[in-house]
């Protein structure tokens, strides 16, 4: 049985993924920064485990408690929708050592074990916002775009240890929470000089449109995961696929 651990399962793209390969057979490793037992159905082959990705102690410790891992996926992330001028040094860091060096760290730790056995997959989620800017999201694309930058050039280093590394690109997902926890924390709300540009861009979030899914989101993880084929960047969602195939 081949086991998955996934990052950020609180909720949304990450506790839809921990479904999906629940129900396809696999031992799955569900992590969160405050593990919660009502969120996934019980399982023995399921296990709940606490991890805050910006914490060494808590990576090493998740990863040691897992046991092999043969598929690691890179979920956990933040939002932010602020102009830069509306953006605390404080918040972008926080948001790079989550998106990014989260990533990085939970990568560095489990990949000696792969690594040594020849085999694994590293999957790691990113965004569509990636594909094609829009305003307010420059440090959050910022931080998601190392992420795809830092994937793309690991792929090559692990290619010679038969170790696979792919992107899964969502798009804008309003029915998970990641909108809400992005809004909370925008304590002191967007400057003035650009309140007419923030009320243009909510308008335009209300005018409908394809989104994604969270079960897209879980179906392109899955590929990512098992399909050797796949390629390297997997946008998810309706509206990530129209954008990505825009380009």
């Amino acid at each position: 049985m081949q086991t998955v651990l996934i990052t950020g399962c609180s909720s949304g793209f990450g506790l839809e993924t921990a479904r999906c390969f629940l129900d396809r057979g696999w031992a799955v490793v569900a992590t969160m920064r405050q593990p919660r037992q009502d969120v996934l159905p019980h399982s023995e082959r399921l296990r709940l485990l606490a991890l805050d990705v910006t914490d060494p102690a808590s990576i090493e410790q998740a990863v040691q408690a897992a046991g092999p891992i043969d598929v690691l996926v890179n979920n956990a992330g933040i939002g932010w929708l602020n102009a830069l001028e509306g953006t605390p040094m404080a918040a972008a860091r926080e948001l790079f050592e989550t998106n990014t060096l989260g990533t990085i760290a939970m990568t560095q730790v489990v990949l000696p074990q792969m690594r040594e056995r020849r085999a694994g997959v590293i999957v790691n989620v990113s965004s569509s916002v990636t594909l094609r800017s829009l305003p307010l999201l420059s440090v959050y694309t910022g931080s998601k775009a190392a992420v795809n930058a830092f994937t793309e050039s690991l792929a090559l280093e692990l290619e010679p240890f038969d170790v696979r590394v792919r992107l899964v690109l969502p798009g804008r997902a309003p029915d998970t929470s990641f909108g809400d926890n992005a809004r909370s924390r925008m304590r002191d709300g967007f400057p003035d000089a650009y309140s007419d540009l923030a009320q243009r861009v909510f308008a335009g979030l209300q005018d409908g449109g394809p989104v994604t899914h969270s079960s897209d989101v879980a179906q392109a993880v899955w590929r990512a995961a098992t399909d050797p084929s796949c390629p390297m960047r997997l946008p998810a969602g309706a509206d990530a696929v129209a954008v990505a195939g825009s380009r």
